[in-house]
């Protein structure tokens, strides 16, 4: 970045304060010119292919990468402009959860490295939903997040593709988004032009699939994307080394983040047999040496599975390719010594159904779990046989998140703490941090004032953007994330019910005054989750009112929550609930966020919730529940949520609440239905909410109590600090590039 340019040409800018959205594209155009020297990809490089980048927020994060933020607010100063006003341009909410987020911070350190890696995706028209509530349940806006343009993308339409389906012909034009760093790298988004019906697939994030037409169209999507993106690679292979696919996985890996992008891999196939008349033997050899796939959950509804009828309706080349690829494993296998079960369990078609994690398996050479855990779990229960023959194809890779937007730009005070404690060089390498633990005692209190300022900055924003009072001195638990049943979000309302009984009855001395925070977006066509945030909001309603405990506790559930809300909330918390039921989180990367900020974590032993403990130790956090192994043998037989459901008096009168008339679910019968998940039905209590919810309790009790003594508590919040280089995605990527992509 040629900052003295820069400061220069924003001089000489015309700047209206009154005018947000000009001065935001101005100055994000000056930058833009400064910055670009038309960066070419190198012989070389690591490609990401992702449906979803929850990039968040470009603005503020560009100036600070490019080393102009300082400069950019100085010069607005002059000019009697608050640079903050732009908190009201919208996040790029091309994600929806950690999916989105993970490739947003790999793709920022990839760059802060200087290492090449290419990210590809969909430039959705509408964004993640905007999350409104009406009478508690969850509402659904269209995210327009280009309403204030989009000065961070340049549209090529000289390297547009045509995309053909079976039905219909779609042009792909790419939009570039820059990625500042030591090196810039490119985020290419794919846009689907031509024809209404084309512009289909690329306007929403994640169209409901329960219909068959949603179906189709999430496997155009899926489609779309990756033969845009696998046809770029191949002519930048081509005009660089000619057609000898062979050296195809020399100098390129494709990168599949989870099963979404799986169809790149018969794309690629088809492209080299058809296009440049390699043997489909050849171009099967080829791809085993240039894809890797990252498996992000164990859960069956997210291995995604097509049915073959429809692949062969809209993609009959790329159905015909998955059926050879099929038949070539069997042949393989056979050979390999696996049983006539091993093969029919690895199959890449089993009955009427292509298994898209099984198709990743056999056709990458390398897959990688994200945590510790995760990855033993998909080894032993996931993958077993193919982690049988094939050992060595397989690795963890705890995730990681960018201590640049999740601590240096979100929490300036805290940075600026550090920097004053220990220097500056822990930005230029973040395992500088762990200098911080000889000073922890030294800097405690003035740890706390730091907190002190980051809660009251964010109540102050909750007060004018929900409506809400919280009292600056309250300990903040914050539980922020996508509303899965899993990660029991319904528990903790269970929890908070408990305490708020026992306040009510007097049996809590000395209670520190505390807010519990939800942030979540539950998928528009998921009943239970919905129900679940309906339910936490009339919690809040009922505690909130309620004039004899609400100066000890009260809930809170924010509206939209997004990249932006969680920078504001990671750097406020003073406790982190990470509460999924162990064995179920793949990884999880809000943990890293507020680790890095300074909460503790209180959590089961889950995802990198483990490694957390093993770095920061588990007296600076606080874990409760059952480990993943006792919840595998629960589930083989034996647990009874009903026994303990009658023998907890406490316990049974919280989960009544959702039958007893004590909230009113408007006659939808939601709460009933959530009720029958604990105790009727086939599958009761999945995710072992009643057989953590004392422990929980327990735990949550605890932390209140520890918080009396305050520098006590801060020393262990700093500690979290201190030992978080480890889930810096700088890190994870360096090992990426180290032993999968060889750059």
């Amino acid at each position: 970045m040629n900052r003295r340019l820069f400061i220069s040409e924003l001089k000489k800018e015309q700047l209206d304060g009154s005018d947000i959205v000009g001065t935001y594209n101005i100055i994000s155009s000056v930058a833009m010119r400064c910055a670009l020297k038309g960066p070419v990809k190198p012989r070389h490089c690591a490609h990401y292919f992702s449906i979803e980048y929850l990039m968040g927020r470009g603005f503020y994060n560009n100036l600070m990468e490019l080393g102009v933020l300082h400069e950019a607010s100085s010069i607005l100063a002059e000019k009697g402009i608050d640079i903050n006003a732009f908190e009201e341009v919208e996040d790029a909410a091309l994600g929806n959860g950690g999916l989105g987020r993970l490739a947003a911070c790999f793709l920022d350190s990839a760059a802060a490295l200087g290492l090449p890696l290419y990210g590809y995706g969909i430039r959705y028209k509408y964004g993640l939903f905007k999350q409104d509530f009406e009478n508690g349940f969850q509402k659904e806006l269209p995210d327009d997040w280009q309403r204030f343009g989009d000065p961070w993308s340049i549209r090529k339409d000289d390297e547009s593709m045509t995309i053909s389906f079976a039905d219909m012909v779609v042009t792909a034009v790419p939009y570039d988004m820059p990625v500042f760093g030591k090196r810039i790298n490119i985020l290419r988004l794919y846009q689907a032009e031509d024809s209404a019906e084309a512009e289909k697939i690329s306007e929403y994030l994640y169209p409901a699939d329960d219909t068959e037409e949603g179906k189709i169209l999430r496997l155009r999507q899926e489609y779309f994307f990756t033969a845009a993106a696998c046809r770029d690679i191949v002519q930048n292979f081509v005009r660089l080394h000619g057609t000898n696919f062979k050296n195809l996985g020399k100098y390129n890996t494709i990168q599949l983040n989870d099963t979404h992008p799986v169809l790149a891999i018969a794309e690629l196939i088809r492209i080299m047999t058809a296009e440049y008349a390699v043997s489909f033997k050849a171009a099967l050899d080829a791809v085993k040496g240039t894809f890797a796939y990252t498996n992000h959950t164990i859960l069956p509804e997210a291995l995604e599975c097509w049915d073959m009828g429809m692949i062969e309706r809209i993609l009959p080349e790329i159905a015909q390719i998955i059926s050879k690829i099929d038949g070539a494993a069997r042949i393989e296998r056979e050979k390999a010594g696996y049983s006539a079960a091993e093969i029919e369990e690895t199959a890449v078609i089993r009955g009427d159904k292509a298994h898209m994690a099984n198709l990743a398996v056999y056709a990458s050479k390398s897959v990688n779990g994200v945590a510790k855990l995760h990855t033993e779990i998909i080894e032993r229960d996931v993958f077993p046989t193919e982690y049988k023959y094939h050992p060595e194809k397989f690795s963890n890779k705890t995730n990681g998140v960018t201590q640049r937007r999740w601590l240096m730009l979100c929490n300036g005070e805290l940075s600026s703490l550090i920097d004053k404690t220990i220097g500056r060089e822990w930005r230029n390498d973040f395992t500088g941090i762990f200098a911080l633990k000889e000073s922890i005692g030294d800097i405690a209190e003035k740890f706390i004032a730091v907190k002190g300022r980051k809660k009251k900055q964010l109540f102050d924003y909750i007060r004018a953007t929900e409506g809400i009072d919280i009292p600056d001195d309250m300990i903040l638990y914050a539980q922020v994330k996508r509303l899965h049943e899993y990660k029991r979000q319904l528990m903790t309302a269970f929890a908070i019910l408990e305490i708020y009984n026992k306040l009510k009855r007097g049996e809590l001395k000395d209670f520190q005054p505390s807010v519990f925070l939800f942030g979540a977006k539950s998928a528009p066509s998921y009943r239970r989750a919905k129900a679940i945030i309906k339910f936490i909001n009339c919690i809040a309603e009922k505690v909130n009112a309620d004039e004899q405990t609400n100066g000890l506790l009260k809930v809170v559930f924010v509206r939209n929550y997004n990249v932006s809300y969680a920078e504001k909330i990671v750097a406020a918390a003073d406790v982190s609930l990470q509460v999924s039921t162990a064995g179920f989180e793949a990884s999880g990367t809000g943990n890293m966020k507020f680790m890095m900020n300074g909460a503790v974590t209180c959590g089961t032993l889950d995802g990198a919730n483990i490694e957390i403990v093993d770095y920061a130790g588990e007296g600076n956090n606080y874990i409760f529940g059952a480990t993943a192994e006792e919840i595998k043998s629960l589930s083989s037989g034996g647990y009874s949520p009903r026994k303990i459901y009658d023998e907890d008096e406490e316990l049974h009168a919280v989960v009544d609440t959702l039958i007893d008339g004590t909230f009113d679910d408007c006659g939808t019968g939601d709460f009933a239905d959530l009720y029958a998940g604990l105790l009727k039905g086939e599958r009761l209590d999945y995710y072992f909410v009643l057989y953590d919810l004392n422990s929980y309790v327990e735990t949550l009790l605890t932390i209140n109590e520890d918080y009396k003594n305050r520098v006590e508590f801060a020393k262990k919040q700093l500690s979290n600090t201190a030992n978080s280089a480890y889930f810096s995605s700088d890190r994870t990527i360096k090992e990426y590039a180290r032993e999968i992509w060889k750059i």
